[in-house]
């Protein structure tokens, strides 16, 4: 008997495999699925903030590159219904209580007219990462353009005192953007969750205590 092959089955590459082996045995997926987060990386946000104590009930909190929705459900818990929750991102979020979500670039004028009367924040989050090359000096450089523009919006965003949790390559700040870094904020923190793989060259960065001068910087 010859067995039939199903055609909505396609042979997968070896490095779909691989991403479908780490998936299975990852105990942060197992985790997410029991505990209702959208995806894995709500435990690299809850880690960080374990550190380092920044999300507090009634906060306003924006996060940027938000989809599918996990940093923002991990906000929304910590801020609870008298913060202000806000996520920004090109992809369409499945709705979630008791937060905004928008949908489109930041850097639109409509976007920004709705994020400046919501505003300002008291700490700003961004997962966004430059699309990669698997060119190492390449993607340092994009994902380096990526948060200098950030940091051109940041001052229009951020409340004087507030936070910024942004995620980089190993390597990838170079010594401009760890001057304006440094001009801007109080504290700079380097920090690497375990919810991070270890293969991966992520990196995450938690700024602290948003100098007043942050309003006016160019």
């Amino acid at each position: 008997m010859t067995k039939k092959l199903d055609p909505t089955k396609k042979k997968r590459t070896e490095q779909q495999k691989s991403w479908l082996r780490r998936q299975i045995n990852d105990p942060y997926v197992e985790r997410s699925h029991k505990e209702g987060y959208r995806s894995r990386a709500a435990y690299k946000l809850i880690e960080i903030n374990d550190k380092f104590k920044l999300l507090h009930s009634g906060q306003k909190i924006l996060d940027l590159g938000a989809a599918p929705g996990s940093w923002l459900q991990v906000v929304q818990k910590k801020v609870g219904k008298s913060g202000v929750v806000v996520g920004v991102d090109l992809t369409a979020i499945e709705p979630i209580e008791h937060v905004t979500c928008l949908e489109g670039d930041f850097r639109d004028d409509g976007i920004l007219a709705q994020l400046y009367a919501m505003g300002p924040f008291d700490g700003v989050l961004s997962d966004m990462a430059a699309s990669s090359t698997g060119f190492l000096s390449v993607d340092q450089l994009k994902m380096a353009g990526l948060i200098e523009e950030l940091l051109d919006y940041l001052p229009l965003l951020l409340a004087p005192g507030g936070f910024f949790i942004f995620k980089t390559f190993q390597g990838g700040l170079n010594n401009a953007i760890q001057k304006r870094l440094k001009d801007l904020f109080k504290t700079v923190k380097h920090v690497k969750p375990p919810a991070s793989r270890s293969d991966s060259r992520e990196t995450y960065v938690a700024c602290q205590d948003a100098k007043h001068s942050l309003s006016t910087a160019g």
